[in-house]
């Protein structure tokens, strides 16, 4: 696997993106690697990068964006936080990673029984932790199919409520950021949320969450 360079980030689409990361997640649900050589790539990214996608998804142990989608170093910007949300200074890398950095699509990954969704369903008040929380409740309260039972035990409420977030993420990050929002509408970037199974490794994409001018 090569190295991305300046070259081949240039020629790659959003849709491409979206298909690199697709394969590469084929292959780790089925337990294989591309060919890369690690140290090899320690060298060539010494002194520039050149990602193609930059990807906001949770702390958890298991989401590590790089090895659920078999990439190598200098292939992704990986911003982690619990509950997959936004503030400022993760609005500020993604539009580095996409303006400055060359990157072509953002993802917002969610996950299956996620720790901080669960928080947030179950209204956990601790320390700072609650102000993060605090960003996931319009998801929270934007589910309005499970009128019971409304709780961390409820599986099916805990994962619709993580599909929400992710969503509402992606119309945030529009929203929020001039410069992400126009290079979306101009087709220069795409972004699309999309939720990780921790059970099987496979990630389903929300397409309908993509950009009207994904190409």
């Amino acid at each position: 696997m090569k190295t991305l360079t300046k070259e081949i980030q240039s020629t790659l689409t959003p849709q491409m993106a979206i298909d690199i990361l697709k394969k590469g997640n084929a292959r780790f649900q089925n337990n294989l690697k591309a060919n890369r050589n690690l140290l090899q790539q320690v060298n060539e990214t010494s002194d520039n990068q050149y990602p193609f996608a930059v990807i906001l998804s949770c702390i958890d142990s298991r989401t590590s964006a790089e090895l659920i989608f078999d990439q190598g170093l200098g292939d992704i910007f990986s911003v982690r936080i619990a509950g997959n949300i936004i503030n400022e200074d993760i609005l500020g890398s993604m539009e580095f990673a996409c303006k400055v950095a060359g990157a072509k699509i953002i993802v917002v990954l969610g996950h299956t029984k996620c720790g901080a969704i669960k928080g947030a369903c179950d209204h956990v008040e601790l320390g700072n932790l609650t102000t993060l929380l605090k960003k996931i409740k319009p998801a929270v309260e934007n589910e309005k199919t499970i009128t019971t039972d409304r709780n961390s035990k409820n599986t099916d409420f805990v994962e619709k409520v993580a599909t929400i977030n992710v969503k509402q993420t992606v119309t945030a990050i529009k929203e929020r950021s001039p410069i992400l929002s126009e290079m979306i509408d101009n087709g220069t970037i795409g972004i699309i949320g999309g939720m990780h199974d921790i059970s099987t490794g496979k990630v389903i994409f929300y397409e309908n969450t993509s950009s009207s001018e994904l190409s």
